[in-house]
């Protein structure tokens, strides 16, 4: 567990509850969208691409990132101090969403983002590349990081079609793990104790 003893994993699923409660108090004033879907253009409103990462469409959404939280995180935050885990969290989020958006605006398609399932995406990256039989794999393979790179892309991009699905941010779980599988790799998280 982390330095304080307080778990940022648990901290993170209660923020998405109490997330959650508010934007069922702010649906009912039709501005859920505003104030946590991230959306272009990006500079008006730009705390979305805050709010978003904490936000979720629906209960069975919020569940469904609570429980691969808890299961990647729980193991991931003994291995890094609180404000690297919520940082790395919070910055995978953010980068994922974006992509999203980005590459929606590139298909000239309208794309509004809320969920964690970016930054969740990452941490498990993160845990499948950054623990000793990753290293000790990858270490004795004959693949230079340029290499490296294309396989981890390869590897995102076979799990994101693998979790494909109606109204699935796909791009933003693509660049989650691909975030999680490079700052892994590079033990990112590591703390000086850890």
């Amino acid at each position: 567990m982390s330095e304080s003893g307080r778990s940022p994993t648990l901290t993170l699923v209660a923020v998405f509850v109490v997330v959650y409660l508010v934007q069922q108090v702010v649906a009912l004033l039709n501005l859920q969208r505003v104030l946590f879907a991230l959306s272009m253009p990006v500079e008006r409103a730009p705390w979305t691409m805050v709010t978003s990462v904490y936000a979720h469409g629906s209960l069975p959404h919020l569940v469904g990132n609570a429980v691969v939280l808890l299961v990647v995180g729980l193991f991931l935050e003994r291995q890094t101090s609180r404000a690297r885990f919520h940082a790395f969290f919070l910055g995978s989020g953010v980068v994922a969403g974006l992509a999203e958006i980005w590459v929606g605006g590139l298909l000239d398609v309208s794309v509004a983002v809320w969920g964690a399932s970016g930054a969740i995406f990452a941490l498990v990256g993160y845990v499948l590349a950054g623990n000793r039989v990753a290293d000790s794999a990858l270490d004795s393979l004959p693949f230079s990081p340029r290499a490296q790179l294309v396989v981890f892309a390869l590897v995102a991009a076979a799990v994101t079609v693998a979790t494909a699905g109606r109204g699935v941010a796909l791009v933003a779980h693509f660049t989650g793990l691909l975030i999680g599988l490079l700052a892994g790799r590079a033990h990112l998280l590591r703390t000086s104790a850890a």
